[in-house]
């Protein structure tokens, strides 16, 4: 019986000798978890984001994007001359738009990878993330397009890869490029959970760092949050921008209480009275809707920082301010289609008086955010993952 015991005993404290030695199981690995980024919303801009569920805003991928919003890469290609990325044509300077004394382009109408010129001129990239109306001049690319690649600013980013007015490149290869160069990889992984490089990554990286390119402190805004006074003209400029009975800008491009200096939407504003011409060249709101009344109307575009944005209209045909002021106070054409809200239009227009005329652009000019168009956090970040840098 104590032999029994005995053997007993030692059977288990062998046992528990064994399973004490064995090892913990390998813990899992944490799920991947990028750093959410919260948009501060300046004070009296709107609430409403427009960010796709498929999409949040991260830290990390804000980090990617502007990395690959600067890379020359982009195309991919890699030879000096063959270099174009997003910034090629944004630039910083003019509120992200390439502006009409850009060297390499003409009236604003930036020339693609093969010297193709783009159909219109550029819009600027800014406070896009309140854009719930379509992007492009014409709305085309939006929220309600039943296609799912046309809808949003991560649209925007590949049409501009393969566009042959724009870098004229195809997805296979500007993947395969950026899964090869040193830094990306890891980059890819912090931001979306793996290293695989894809252009609807790219996509995604790219358009959330443009959601961040936010303009909020011009003197204006600083005169709305009483900072600042504004002087009697640009007071006077002020009054004329918000009133029917004198500029009558308003309606189409918002003021005291639009902070974004547009609607968003899209408006014939009498510019022409004939519509006719290739499909290339007009690209109007009715090539979207199919709405006769829509023919010739176009997007409002901000006024923020509209000292720097010109030419102005979609097809760049005026070079200047006063070029614009001039045409809203005189030379409206009357058409079948121009907007209810062109108000004075059978008066060829607002009929401003000369010092009118220069109170308005004082007060246009209380829109320009130095700010915004000077940010570091918005600039080019110099040396590249692998070390690069490009001019």
């Amino acid at each position: 019986m104590k032999i029994k015991c005995f053997i007993l005993c030692w059977i288990v404290t062998i046992v528990l000798v064994v399973f004490s030695c064995k090892k913990d199981p390998t813990p899992e690995p944490p799920p991947y978890q990028p750093t959410p980024y919260q948009i501060k919303i300046p004070k009296y801009f709107p609430t409403q984001l427009n960010i796709p569920a498929d999409n949040p805003m991260t830290v990390e991928g804000i980090e990617l994007g502007r990395y690959l919003f600067y890379d020359g890469r982009l195309g991919g290609r890699t030879h000096p001359d063959s270099l174009m990325s997003c910034a090629t044509c944004h630039l910083q300077s003019n509120s992200f738009e390439c502006g009409i004394n850009h060297p390499e382009y003409i009236g604003g109408f930036p020339h693609g990878i093969t010297g193709k010129p783009t159909p219109h001129v550029m819009l600027p990239l800014i406070n896009l993330v309140w854009n719930e109306s379509g992007y492009l001049w014409n709305g085309f690319i939006s929220n309600d397009n039943p296609l799912p690649q046309f809808k949003n600013i991560e649209s925007l980013v590949w049409m501009g890869v393969v566009a042959e007015h724009e870098m004229n490149s195809d997805t296979t290869r500007v993947k395969e490029l950026f899964q090869t160069i040193p830094g990306y990889p890891e980059l890819f992984s912090k931001a979306f959970g793996s290293e695989e490089v894809t252009l609807d990554r790219i996509s995604k990286a790219i358009a959330q760092f443009i959601r961040t390119l936010i303009s909020s402190d011009t003197k204006f805004d600083r005169y709305i949050r009483g900072e600042e006074q504004l002087s009697d003209p640009e007071l006077r400029g002020f009054i004329l921008f918000t009133t029917e009975e004198g500029a009558d800008c308003f309606h189409c491009h918002g003021g005291f209480g639009n902070p974004l200096f547009t609607t968003n939407l899209f408006y014939n504003n009498g510019k022409d009275s004939l519509f006719t011409g290739p499909y290339e060249d007009i690209r109007d709101r009715y090539h979207v809707t199919g709405d006769p009344m829509d023919l010739g109307a176009y997007k409002a575009t901000t006024v923020r920082n509209i000292e720097f944005t010109g030419p102005y209209m979609h097809d760049g045909r005026f070079a200047t301010l006063d070029e614009v002021i001039d045409f809203y106070s005189h030379h409206v054409v009357w058409s079948p289609y121009i907007n209810p809200l062109m108000h004075h239009v059978t008066k060829g227009g607002v009929q401003l008086l000369p010092l009118e005329k220069q109170d308005l652009k004082a007060f246009l000019r209380t829109l320009r955010d130095t700010t915004f168009i000077n940010n570091p956090a918005y600039a080019s970040p110099g040396v590249f993952p692998d070390g690069t840098t490009f001019k």
